[in-house]
């Protein structure tokens, strides 16, 4: 199951080391060969809730081998394409296969791994930096000695053996006689109009202020209301919702989803754009600046171990309160311009580090403290975390994009974002104390 999350996690940055390649590989534009990314996060964040409800219903072996499949498949048929369009499809199919990863993979370690699920989940959360590592150097290599096609290929050896391996090793789904396998057709679609519409509506923002663009937005964003209130409402009044509202907005789990969103989501997005801040205001080669990730992607996979091992004497509120402090430390020194003789490299490398140091040192808590709470229903649970991150990524991203499109020194523009969000985040806290504490196994 690692094996495959670190599949679908050098999958989400391999592809945009070759854009440039696969623009002209295929003849197209920039805009076009940029939507092979948009339509990967659309059909990710799309088919998450989806997945975590089929794991709950069909069983998590069937689906893991059903998502693992379809993005080995789709995969292959990327590496094939031979138009922009037909690629853009293939990629929201290979989005649909890799959101069904995570979700059917916790509820097998919840249900398999006994008193050391708490560990072993968090142990799992380490690989997602790692994959997002070497994701960007393996792309290079592909783009150097081989062709943009190498990025999809080379997941279709590694999707045979995770598949194999699969069969072999994980324990088949017990019995589920008389389950409703009935499936919320309502509210799935209401879910997926809302979430479309309101990532159709962040996109456009990068698009430019001109007008039409302006009017496209409050138009899409305007559906996203209405549709997602429907489904609030759908899933309230609902016998058998496509996720039960307490998940949501409980008191317990509505804490830990916002405290997903702000402090997973918002770091995961600032952090993606440093490279481009790199190059903005310090002029660091587009090579140098991406090597500025392995330093945050270091930090986190070293403390999410290190807090995994030690999760069940610190409690969920400890780490949460120091990995938040420390990571709006990181982007508020980002902002900063160096000091003491120090580099603008080395200062961006610290800053980095310490933004992936407060990463890794929140991961295992927000993983666990919403699955404690409901092992019987981890699938949805996972999906749930996912999405909250996936939104809140997307939507920092977004928003910073936009800003800096009309900015004539992008440079100091995205240092006071890096300002803002270090204020959200301090601003946000004290949420910490509503999140449910836990000590021990669960």
């Amino acid at each position: 199951m690692a094996l495959t999350l670190l599949m679908m996690s050098v999958d989400s940055t391999i592809v945009a080391t070759v854009l440039h390649a696969l623009q002209h590989g295929l003849g197209t534009t920039i805009n076009w060969a940029g939507w092979s990314l948009t339509a990967y996060s659309l059909g990710f964040v799309l088919m998450l809730p989806v997945s975590g409800r089929l794991s709950e219903h069909y069983g998590r072996r069937r689906v893991f081998l059903g998502s693992v499949v379809m993005f080995t498949v789709a995969s292959l048929l990327c590496g094939l394409a031979d138009n922009i369009f037909l690629l853009i499809a293939l990629r929201a199919v290979q989005a649909a296969g890799g959101a069904g990863f995570t979700p059917s993979a916790t509820g097998i370690i919840v249900d398999h791994f006994g008193d050391e699920r708490d560990r072993a989940v968090s142990l799992f959360g380490s690989i997602f930096p790692i994959g997002a590592m070497i994701g960007p150097v393996f792309g290079g290599l592909f783009v150097s000695h081989w062709s943009w096609r190498g990025v999809f290929l080379v997941n279709v050896p590694i999707g045979l053996v995770v598949i194999v391996l699969a069969l072999r090793y994980i324990p088949r789904d017990p019995p589920r006689d008389k389950v409703d396998l009935s499936m919320d057709i309502t509210g799935m679609a209401l879910l997926g109009c809302g979430l479309l519409a309101g990532m159709l509506a962040v996109s456009s923002l990068s698009e430019g202020h001109a007008y039409v663009w302006l009017l496209v937005v409050v138009v899409l964003s305007a559906v996203a209301i209405v549709t997602l209130w429907a489904f609030f409402r759908h899933i309230s009044r609902s016998r058998h919702p496509l996720i039960a509202p307490d998940l949501i907005w409980g008191a317990s789990f509505g804490p830990v989803n916002l405290v997903n969103m702000i402090f997973g989501g918002t770091t995961i997005g600032a952090a993606a754009l440093i490279p481009l801040y790199a190059t903005n205001r310090y002029g660091i080669s587009a090579f140098d600046a991406g090597t500025l990730l392995i330093a945050q992607g270091l930090a986190t996979v070293v403390l999410s171990v290190s807090i995994a091992l030690v999760l069940r004497r610190t409690g969920h509120r400890l780490p949460l309160y120091v990995g938040g402090t420390a990571i709006a430390a990181g982007l508020l020194l980002l902002a900063l311009k160096p000091v003491c003789g120090v580099s603008p490299y080395a200062w961006l490398a610290g800053s980095a580090f310490l933004i992936g140091a407060g990463s890794g040192t929140i991961n295992p808590a927000t993983r666990n403290a919403g699955l404690q709470l409901a092992p019987d229903q981890s699938s949805i649970l996972a999906a749930l975390r996912s999405l909250s991150l996936q939104i809140g990524s997307i939507a920092i991203i977004s928003m910073t994009t936009a800003v800096l499109a009309g900015s004539a020194d992008p440079g100091s523009i995205q240092a006071w974002v890096y300002v803002i969000v270090a204020l959200l985040l301090i601003a946000a806290l004290p949420l910490v104390a509503r999140v449910p504490e836990h000590h021990g196994s669960w």
